[in-house]
């Protein structure tokens, strides 16, 4: 009980107040509406709901790739409302790695040279420091022996694991994933979840899914479900580690 105590009361790492998103068009369509909800540090989240529910729109917002009509997204502690375009950048980089369901790896560059990209819009280190780094991701992903290659030489697994690795170049806190498995076979959709699942265990990762696979959602820690914009559905499917007294080390 103790320790569920204190994942409760850790701040949120992302927190959505009264958000709704409508776009403005002709006849208004609302994507999201009235959302309220906190994300807190080491949860596996899945985000499920029919096609067209408002799933990838709420992920876009959590992760400022999208501006709420009303409302407002906090992350990392950090109201966003007012801030410009070049500091969203900013909390994206450093703060939110991001998965889609299409790898949308540059075809021309190689998997290391993927996976560098992010550091390099970064700056931080130097070119031998984020090839070090790149490497240590991509052997961690089981993909040592892919680095030097083109995305056209891998599989679709290796290329979405290699776009797993890209969104933890910089070390964020928080994964967002959209439809993560959504175009692999099932071996290769095994693997994926497997990383994911072993970021919040293993490396205190918090990982937010969109996914249409109830059996992919069922093995993660909560299940939120979106209905025509609104949340329907915040449950616990799966004790977490911190939960569980287990507190996963960091990355």
């Amino acid at each position: 009980m103790a320790a569920t105590a204190a994942a409760a009361a850790e701040a949120p790492l992302i927190e959505a107040v009264n958000v709704s998103r409508v776009l403005d068009e002709a006849v208004p369509v609302t994507l999201v509406r009235d959302i309220n909800l906190a994300i807190r540090p080491r949860e596996f989240v899945a985000i499920t709901g029919p096609s067209g529910s408002g799933k990838s729109s709420l992920l876009y917002l959590m992760g400022l790739l999208d501006l709420p009509t009303t409302g407002e997204v906090r992350v990392l502690g950090r109201p966003t409302a007012r801030i410009d375009e070049d500091e969203r950048a900013r909390i994206r980089l450093t703060g939110l790695g991001f998965v889609f369901q299409f790898h949308f790896l540059l075809p021309e560059f190689t998997a290391r040279e993927n996976v560098m990209l992010p550091m390099r819009a970064l700056g931080r280190l130097s070119e031998a420091e984020m090839r070090a780094r790149a490497d240590e991701i991509l052997a961690s992903l089981g993909l040592a022996e892919h680095a030097g290659k083109r995305p056209d030489q891998m599989s679709g697994g290796q290329r979405q694991r290699v776009a797993v690795g890209r969104a933890l170049a910089n070390d964020p806190p928080v994964i967002l994933a959209d439809e993560p498995t959504g175009s692999l076979d099932t071996r290769s959709s095994e693997q994926v979840f497997a990383i994911l699942r072993a970021l919040v265990d293993e490396r205190g990762k918090t990982v937010v899914a969109v996914t249409h696979s109830l059996d992919m959602a069922a093995r993660m820690d909560r299940r939120i479900q979106i209905i025509d914009g609104r949340i329907t559905a915040d449950e616990r499917t799966r004790q977490s580690g911190v939960e569980a007294g287990h507190a996963a080390p960091g990355a």
